[in-house]
């Protein structure tokens, strides 16, 4: 174990790829796992691996928070927000289970250049209604 100068926070222990010692210590992600979050505290150590290359933050256990659960609007805000990115602007207008590239191509692959689609992709475009008709 060494330690990391990082502004505002001093010295910070950095602990090795799989390196024993970090027992009261977890990443967001493990954090996320225990059903837990940071809950706004600073960083407690640091895990390096590929030399120091990559890293990630690890925060104490027993000062982290529950999970906050997800709600109807914020799953329709984040439903609405895949949408976006999912829906094919072009002619066909199909909703796919993957983002397509829209910053690319602007279509989805097969309104860009014919690629036929495998029709277990995507959700097909609603009806029109002809009420107004």
């Amino acid at each position: 174990m060494s330690t990391q100068n990082e502004p505002g926070d001093g010295f910070l222990p950095v602990f090795r790829w799989k390196q024993a010692g970090r027992e009261n210590l977890a990443t967001r992600r493990e954090l996320r796992e225990m059903g837990l979050r940071p809950g706004g505290q600073e960083p407690a150590a640091r895990i390096e691996c590929r030399g120091g290359k990559r890293f990630a933050w690890l925060y104490r256990i027993d000062l982290a928070k529950p999970k906050v659960p997800m709600t109807l609007a914020k799953e329709a805000a984040l439903d609405k927000a895949m949408a976006a990115r999912q829906t094919c602007p072009g002619p066909c207008g199909r909703r796919f289970f993957h983002c397509i590239p829209l910053k690319t191509l602007g279509f989805c692959v097969e309104c860009f250049d014919g690629t036929p689609a495998d029709p277990a992709s995507y959700i097909a475009p609603p009806a029109k209604h002809l009420l107004a008709v």
